[in-house]
């Protein structure tokens, strides 16, 4: 069985007019997974009206998860109490988190608290048996933000976070983070990058060419982490077949030889081929070939079990549809 975690909540982290991660993004998922008939539960969004295409599929439907903020306890096993003050008055205020990209209004910070407790939730349900797998639907996103600084569109860091739980408690060893958002994590590369019990790879734009810049193949972890992250760039204009290739040669043999207890998905859909805001041609189906790979490897290693988190996305239509594909591939 798999899990499915949101709320409706999530649209109350308002980026203003424009704004590329905006509300719509968690309206454009919502109506996608009940399109294809994997939620059987009504819509809250009954005036999103977006034409997604989609009929229903005749899968098994999701688990729902009910979402509910996370302790700011955990929040610390990444962050700064510094950094998290810092981020709590500015949404107070409202403003940019960063001066640059990451806008934010008095209810920015509750949202992202209940973004990090959606994915705490779906660790729970994995591991006490609920669901074997599980996709966390939320925003802000997280896998910029870094353990001092929230960027990228990001608060706090989603899914380092849901690794660190794992860890403290429920007492999971070693963990695998497979990130093929179109954008580097580099926030996640930060927290883990001398962590050898963390593998931490990133599927992304070449860096000289797309946000955040870093990402390169040459960064491979620090210290007692050297190995245990693996970053692979693709030419603009890469498609289906390039991903793929990489998933067979780079991905699947790294997550072979590190065996891990359990896998997270940093799940972003801005690869595809519609995104705005970079140049890599993916379609749907290869982000349900992707999973399908992850999954099997997950099966292998760790009786299945993967917790995977909603990054970026911003051509809606693209992102409704290849949500849905992305959860066909974890039933």
């Amino acid at each position: 069985m798999v899990g499915f975690c949101s709320s409706p909540r999530f649209v109350e982290h308002d980026t203003g007019p424009n704004h590329p991660e905006r509300p719509d993004r968690i309206r454009a998922v919502h109506k996608g997974v009940r399109d294809a008939g994997l939620i059987l539960s009504p819509n809250p969004f009954p005036e999103f009206e977006l034409d997604l295409g989609l009929k229903p599929l005749g899968l098994p439907p999701l688990v729902e998860v009910s979402p509910k903020p996370a302790d700011e306890k955990w929040l610390l096993t990444v962050h700064s109490q510094t950094y998290i003050n810092q981020a709590r008055h500015v949404c107070s205020r409202g403003g940019l988190l960063d001066q640059s990209d990451t806008p934010t209004e008095p209810r920015s910070f509750a949202t992202a608290l209940l973004g990090v407790g959606a994915g705490l939730q779906c660790c729970d349900a994995v591991m006490s048996g609920k669901v074997k797998r599980a996709f966390a639907a939320v925003r802000p996103p997280g896998h910029h933000a870094e353990p001092d600084r929230g960027m990228g569109f990001c608060l706090f860091a989603n899914i380092s976070i849901a690794a660190r739980y794992l860890q403290q408690a429920h007492g999971v060893g070693k963990i695998a983070i497979v990130d093929f958002d179109v954008h580097h994590g580099n926030g996640t590369q930060a927290v883990f990058e001398a962590d050898p019990s963390v593998l931490f790879i990133s599927l992304h734009q070449d860096p000289r060419t797309c946000y955040p810049g870093s990402g390169f193949a040459t960064e491979k972890g620090i210290g007692a982490g050297i190995g245990t992250t693996l970053n692979i760039p693709f030419d603009p204009g890469s498609e289906d077949d390039d991903y793929l290739a990489a998933m067979d040669s780079q991905v699947i043999p790294a997550l072979d030889a590190f065996a891990p207890e359990l896998l997270l998905i940093s799940a972003g859909f801005d690869a595809h081929a519609d995104d705005p805001l970079a140049q890599i041609r993916l379609s749907e189906e290869a982000f349900l070939l992707m999973t399908r790979s992850l999954v099997q490897v997950a099966e292998q290693h760790c009786g299945g079990r993967i917790v995977s988190m909603l990054e970026g996305g911003y051509s809606l239509r693209a992102l409704g549809r290849s949500v849905v594909q992305h959860l066909c591939g974890l039933q």
